[in-house]
């Protein structure tokens, strides 16, 4: 079984930063592309920042200039660095990891979410 956990949501003022970290563990072989979602109340469910095992990135428009992806793949861990925050960043922020796991079957595995509310 894989698992996803995050940390590094909170409360922050606008145009402040966080950094939100995802890491996995369990029986995983490989995984190709990790990212970020973000749900805001009322909203759908909305593809933040991806980035590949080779280290492509895509961004939503709304995130770029502000946020970056990164990720360690020796610790198979992801990060999300958001600066100049807004109070329309405010959402529940997922982890998505896929990839394949020890028996090289396919392998999807979300986070169980950590609140980023920007307000003053």
């Amino acid at each position: 079984q894989v698992q996803l956990v995050e940390s590094g949501g909170g409360l922050v003022q606008p145009g402040g930063s966080l950094r939100l970290s995802c890491a996995a563990s369990g029986s995983i072989s490989r995984l190709n592309a990790m990212g970020w979602y973000r749900q805001a109340p009322g909203k759908e469910r909305e593809l933040v920042a991806r980035i590949t095992s080779d280290g492509r990135t895509n961004y939503v428009d709304s995130v770029k200039g502000r946020f970056t992806i990164s990720r360690d793949n020796a610790k198979n861990t992801v990060y999300l660095q958001m600066n100049s925050l807004k109070p329309d960043d405010t959402a529940v922020y997922y982890c998505n990891a896929v990839g394949s796991d020890s028996a090289y079957r396919y392998l999807e595995v979300w986070g169980q979410g950590t609140l980023v509310t920007v307000s003053s």
